[in-house]
């Protein structure tokens, strides 16, 4: 029974230890706050505000409840050793191992333990140096990142799309909905570059091309982030993208720009000027607070703009179709000799090597 003792005793400090990274219990008190606003009488009274809640609980519900009921396990199985009955050896020894291997499966999700990783997120590709190649290169990317959240029963909408002259895309905005969306998605920020025999010249060259993948927690709350009115300027114009007449003839665009940071965000996707700068408030917050984790700076009146001179010549991941085949992360040297299969989504080796690799940074 002492070796048994020892086991949960440890098991007990490994738990306490990740729920403390893990905020579990700041979680758990946002968790009965936002379920107290769902038992109100007038809680479905604006049905938008309600459903949103009502995601969130469901998010905080599969984030805390395996760890509370981790927790209450150790504590029975501690209340039972203290009976010191050697009829009960068997079943605490099966319980151990039990909770256990939950703790090894859970413990998992410390790699998605950052203040954003639970967010939904905004990712856009903007294809690089390489021409018609480079866009249709980002149209590629955006076809892989679609099969694999097709494969994740994440939720993808196009908020924003330019096409290339002849091919392929120019750049792409997409807002991606479900469990942990950006701490799964972060570590596809970046450059990505292709080799392969271009399709767009007689002669069939090898052609290297690239595409800049951002990717941003979704911020889509004012009060998650407060922004100075005096450090925007907002500009209305008329569309010319795609959408209709009414599109075509009203000033429903919008660009809003950042002063201090020098971040521009247009968008001209919906027929309402207000849903268009909802949205391009949204991306832009987004944009802030992932420049807040990348320059660890609290303050937005310390933030710099984003450096875009690196922007082509820093690539986290190359793709090569020819003169052979492989698929390299730059930073964790992940590997995979069939490029095929990650240009189709197979995208988890690769996003969990980065993951085992953050946790060692």
């Amino acid at each position: 029974m002492q070796d048994l003792s020892k086991q949960i005793n440890q098991l007990q400090k490994d738990v306490e230890a990740a729920t403390a990274k893990l905020k579990i219990d700041k979680l758990k008190n946002e968790l009965d706050n936002l379920t107290s606003q769902s038992q109100e009488p007038n809680f479905w009274d604006d049905s938008s505000s309600a459903q949103s809640i009502m995601q969130q609980i469901s998010k905080l519900d599969n984030q805390v409840s395996p760890w509370l009921e981790l927790q209450k396990s150790i504590k029975d199985n501690k209340e039972l050793l203290e009976l010191d009955d050697a009829k009960l050896q068997g079943e605490l020894n099966t319980q151990i191992s039990s909770m256990q291997a939950k703790f090894d499966s859970l413990k998992d999700s410390l790699k998605l333990s950052g203040p954003y990783d639970s967010r939904d997120a905004i990712i856009s590709i903007f294809a690089g140096a390489g021409g018609t190649d480079a866009q249709d290169w980002a149209q590629m990317l955006l076809r892989m990142y679609i099969r694999f959240f097709e494969k994740n029963n994440f939720k993808a909408t196009v908020i924003e799309e330019s096409t290339g002259d002849e091919a392929g895309l120019k750049s792409v905005t997409v807002e991606v909905k479900g469990t942990n969306v950006y701490g799964t998605l972060k570590s596809e920020q970046g450059v990505h570059r292709l080799v392969r025999l271009s399709p767009f010249n007689s002669d069939n060259l090898r052609q290297t091309s690239f595409a800049k993948v951002d990717v941003l927690p979704e911020i889509d709350k004012p009060g998650d982030l407060e922004i100075d009115d005096k450090d925007l300027k907002i500009d209305v114009y008329r569309s010319g993208g795609h959408g209709g007449q009414s599109v075509n003839t009203t000033d429903s665009a919008v660009r809003i720009t950042h002063l201090p940071t020098g971040i521009v965000v247009a968008i001209q996707n919906e027929r309402s000027q207000l849903q268009n700068r909802e949205t391009a408030m949204t991306i832009l917050r987004s944009r802030l607070v992932s420049l807040q984790i990348e320059q660890h700076k609290d303050k937005l009146s310390e933030l710099k703009g984003p450096n875009q001179s690196a922007e082509w010549g820093n690539q986290i991941r190359s793709y090569v179709l020819h003169p052979y085949k492989q698929v390299k992360d730059l930073r964790t040297k992940h590997e995979s000799n069939d490029p095929d299969k990650v240009l189709d989504g197979e995208l988890e080796p690769f996003i969990n090597a980065y993951l085992d690799y953050s946790l060692k940074q």
